[in-house]
């Protein structure tokens, strides 16, 4: 019963993505990102030498959580090929030309021949898979070659399959895994009661991540000319119901610059962000001089660093049904960060809020009152500053307790 749920909504979501991609731009690159993908790996495996470190992502966040572990284990291990695959184009489309990767693809359609092809062509000696992302036929398939794979920076809750009367199939998935490193104790909890008792309580890797981001101290000169001596407000991965619950306090106080980077930059949204703020420029077409107070960011790849210029960050999501998006980003700068009700799923979002770190709004009048707070108020200004980077500094530190797990089990051999 449990493995059929699983194949049938395997397919059900196949399907769909097919259908959606007559007219989706996402679901048309990932069907046409998977169209010619042995042609890919086979013409990487003519330059192959050895065998490969894989690392599996969802998408764009479950890269940048996975990142630090690849980055160090390619120094550490010169001598394999490091791949990396992704499921969604937002992942894939970004990082496609990443250049610590000798191959970055579309993890193809879940069943057994596609997963026993791709394994045998790429003969992983290692391969972590970030945080989720199930798919069985390529689980099951590493795991009848005996080949170790690690699950990195997990976190369950009591919704998830694994823990309901029909999750044998996915508990089953989890067997596959020789270690799961998990983001919490509660996770752990889970895991205990369902017999699954090769975990390690980590943390999670984007602490580390943000942090090797915040340390590179990249500068933008055009920025820092826009934003001058203004106090500076900057909200970014916002979606359309997080925008108009800025608008009003952007749109009444000119004395301040904003900078608006949205989740998508497709025209369309680029053009809904204009039509709600006043006296907006595109960060792509910002000249000096420009008199415009709130700038569009149109181009992906800056925000992470961009918060440092910020007083206060805004972090979108928060109003939609997959909750708010990465809040460490702007923490590690110190930054008071602000999001919707919708946060729930994200341990960081929780504990900065209790350590008044953070704070959730739910419609623009109390965004407005917790700014001029900020804004205000110096000593409660300063005392939020300090407890986001104390909070993100003492969680650092998952990356390197992976690493070890990896060099004490000698799950990869040096030189």
């Amino acid at each position: 019963m449990s493995r059929f749920i699983y194949s049938l909504g395997n397919r059900f979501y196949v399907l769909a993505i097919h259908i959606a991609s007559l007219w989706n731009k996402k679901a048309k690159q990932w069907v046409n990102g998977r169209k010619n993908w042995k042609k890919e790996i086979s013409s990487f495996l003519q330059k192959k030498a050895g065998k490969t470190v894989w690392m599996h992502c969802s998408s764009l966040g479950e890269f940048e959580q996975g990142r630090p572990v690849f980055e160090q284990l390619k120094l550490q291990f010169p001598q394999y090929q490091y791949c990396i695959s992704f499921f969604s184009p937002s992942g894939y489309e970004v990082q496609k030309n990443y250049p610590n990767a000798d191959l970055v693809f579309y993890l193809p359609v879940n069943n057994k021949a596609n997963a026993e092809w791709l394994i045998k062509s790429l003969q992983p000696a290692l391969v972590l898979w970030i945080k989720y992302d199930f798919w069985s036929k390529f689980l099951f398939s590493l795991s009848s070659q005996s080949i170790p794979v690690l699950l990195l920076s997990a976190k369950f809750f009591k919704q998830q399959s694994f823990f309901k009367f029909y999750g044998s199939y996915w508990i089953k998935m989890l067997t596959v895994f020789k270690h799961i490193f998990v983001q919490d104790k509660s996770s752990a909890n889970l895991l205990d009661t369902i017999g699954i008792q090769q975990y390690t309580i980590a943390g999670d890797t984007r602490f580390d991540r943000v942090t090797e981001i915040a340390q590179q101290n990249k500068t933008f000169p055009n920025l820092v000319e826009f934003c001058g001596q203004h106090q500076v407000f900057i909200a970014g991965s916002t979606w359309l119901e997080d925008e108009e619950e800025i608008c009003h306090f952007a749109n009444h106080h000119k004395n301040m610059r904003f900078i608006i980077a949205p989740h998508d930059i497709q025209e369309t949204r680029l053009k809904e962000v204009e039509k709600l703020f006043t006296n907006t420029c595109r960060f792509s077409k910002w000249q000096s001089g420009e008199k415009a107070n709130v700038l569009i960011v149109d181009n992906m790849g800056f925000l992470a660093y961009f918060y440092r210029y910020a007083t206060i960050c805004y972090i979108g999501g928060g109003f939609t049904a997959d909750g708010v998006h990465n809040v460490l980003e702007a923490a590690v700068y110190g930054k008071p960060v602000i999001f919707g009700p919708e946060y729930e799923k994200y341990r960081e979002a929780i504990d900065l809020i209790e350590l008044e770190a953070a704070f959730s709004i739910e419609d623009a009048l109390e965004l407005e009152e917790i700014c001029n707070e900020l804004l205000e108020d110096e000593n409660f200004y300063a005392q939020t500053v300090l407890k986001a980077e104390n909070y993100v500094r003492s969680n650092c530190g998952s990356s390197g307790i992976i690493q070890n797990y990896i060099t004490a089990n000698r799950l990869l051999t040096r030189l």
